[in-house]
């Protein structure tokens, strides 16, 4: 498996991180409840210190990091602005939703296989941060 296998799939969970970051933001400017918006904005920061993780592991390997979610991530994240419900606990599931699509099912998939152990333990360390979200947001629920 070459670097450049690795720092392309790396790249694709970067956008990704990217896109998770933008819909934190949406959640943090559409949500009343202070201490949601608290949880968000704290969700928001792990989420920015693992793309800067992926970042850096990217350039250890001679590559690029992505700088933004891409185009495809960009119309995403403006239609789901767009079609974000302003109901608290429709915005939480929103999340919930997202998080577990995304963050652990899409990633998932995206990282099997095609990554040297130094990178899976960071992609799996990404994931998990996703995993723990969702438990916070399901416990804030009840």
């Amino acid at each position: 498996m070459s670097n450049e296998v690795i720092i392309e799939e790396l790249n694709t969970l970067l956008r990704g991180t990217y896109m998770g970051i933008r819909s934190f933001e949406h959640y943090i400017q559409r949500v009343e409840d202070t201490q949601l918006k608290t949880i968000f904005q704290s969700m928001q920061q792990d989420v920015k210190q693992n793309a800067q993780k992926l970042a850096e592991r990217i350039q250890n390997l001679g590559g690029v990091p992505a700088d933004s979610e891409g185009f495809s991530g960009s119309m995403h994240s403006f239609m789901h602005n767009a079609m974000l419900p302003d109901d608290t606990s429709e915005i939480i599931e929103d999340a919930l939703k997202g998080l577990d699509h995304y963050g652990v099912q899409y990633s998932e998939e995206l990282v099997r296989g095609d990554l040297d152990p130094k990178s899976r333990q960071l992609a799996e360390e990404v994931i998990d941060t996703s995993r723990r979200q969702i438990d916070e947001l399901r416990h804030y629920l009840q």
